[in-house]
């Protein structure tokens, strides 16, 4: 429905202003008028030129987090879907998610139900939200679904952030190291190598070394900074497009010295978190499977999750297949076992969801704990370097002038 921005005086003569929707102008005026407005001004309200653009904004989880809770208080407490989503329309304060709201009412109001509604939006509300709000519209526990998501969404942005948290360190590090050399080769070097020219005297291996490194990379640099935009835009291509390189990447980032084993921990928690929600919530097995590979974000276990699906439906046991991926855990697929035979699936993998959530929680923190000194050191070694090499001709120059005077 569009919607109508207007002006008029109210019954006290006061001037108000605002917004409403209504199916015509007409209709819109006519309730203006049943309020008592006069003087009433009225228009369509003109179309964000931000409306479905990337600067629109986009939906954050914690934006998410917060809709699915209060949908579910609303479910719960016997209001209307449609009455629900108009009131969250009206409070929410993300623009992008208050546009869908109003467009999945619409939807919803003219016959389809709220999966169909979803549907169309996949860019705010993905497959695992809406095949459970599918499951939960069938089982008529939609309020208990939407609490679920709520928790899910909540607890793997608390998963994302702290992975982030590892990374954010040693990436800082290295672009203030990429930074402090660029300087130090660029600006400082050159200004040292006129200086030692001037002089005329014979420099000392190291420094010479150092000096031919910045001339090289003064007149490379360019060239340098292209090839490696043009390197990272040609792997991020072929990771897209080629199935057997994002293969061989993604099980290559799972066994990595350092972040491997934290990586791994993060896609065990993502898995058993998503797997036991959507088992909970009444999704059948080799659907929640399907949508638990597409949500991995490791094609690895992409790969063992699709292949315990094929087991599955052959008859077989959840466990085994994952156990050939090499990624899961022995304790993993003991659990796994266990809920299979005990019919206690989700509970068991709820159990290893918060086992892996604290996991990650102490691998980040022995990560940074690690990498915090190893950083210091490296950053510290290579410009400690390059400085060192530099005065090593003026300790040269400062000892033949002692030794003569």
């Amino acid at each position: 429905m569009p919607f109508y921005i207007y002006k008029a005086k109210n019954r006290a003569g006061r001037k108000v202003k605002g917004e409403m929707e209504a199916p015509t102008m007409d209709l819109a005026l006519s309730v203006l008028q049943r309020r008592g407005y006069t003087n009433i001004k009225i228009k369509p309200k003109p179309k964000d030129i931000l409306e479905g653009t990337f600067l629109e904004g986009r939906v954050k989880p914690r934006d998410m987090v917060v809709f699915s809770r209060q949908f579910a208080t609303m479910i719960n407490s016997g209001v209307p879907i449609i009455q629900s989503l108009n009131v969250l329309a009206q409070q929410t304060e993300n623009k992008k998610l208050k546009r869908k709201l109003y467009e999945i009412r619409n939807d919803v109001q003219g016959g389809s139900s709220l999966y169909e509604a979803l549907q169309k939006h996949s860019d705010v509300f993905d497959e695992l939200y809406i095949n459970m709000v599918n499951a939960g519209e069938i089982g008529g526990v939609l309020d208990v679904v939407l609490d679920r998501l709520a928790q899910y969404i909540e607890k793997a942005a608390s998963l994302k952030a702290k992975v982030k948290g590892a990374m954010v360190y040693p990436a800082v590090v290295v672009i203030v190291a990429i930074a402090v050399i660029t300087i130090i080769m660029v600006f400082v070097i050159p200004t040292f190598a006129k200086m030692f020219h001037d002089m005329g005297y014979a420099l000392p291996l190291p420094t010479q070394i150092v000096i031919n490194l910045s001339n090289w990379f003064r007149q490379n640099i360019l060239f340098m900074f292209f090839i490696i935009v043009a390197f990272i835009g040609i792997f991020r291509t072929l990771y897209k497009k080629v199935e057997k390189i994002k293969i061989a990447v993604d099980r290559m980032i799972l066994f990595l010295p350092i972040f491997g084993p934290l990586l791994r921990k993060v896609a065990v928690a993502r898995f058993s978190r998503t797997f036991s929600t959507m088992i909970s919530s009444g999704v059948p097995i080799l659907q929640a499977l399907d949508i638990v590979a597409k949500t991995s974000g490791n094609k690895t276990v992409e790969l063992g999750v699709l292949e315990a699906k094929k087991s599955i439906a052959e008859g077989q046991t959840i466990s085994e297949p994952l156990e050939d991926t090499g990624v899961f855990p022995p304790m993993v697929i003991q659990m796994i076992s266990i809920g299979e035979t005990t019919g206690t699936l989700d509970t068991m993998l709820e159990k290893v969801a918060d086992f892996y959530d604290d996991e990650v929680e102490v691998a980040v923190s022995a990560l940074t704990s690690m990498l915090e000194p190893l950083m210091i050191v490296f950053l510290g070694a290579v410009v400690g370097g390059l400085v060192i090499s530099m005065y090593l001709p003026i300790f040269k120059i400062a000892g033949v002038v002692s030794g003569q005077g």
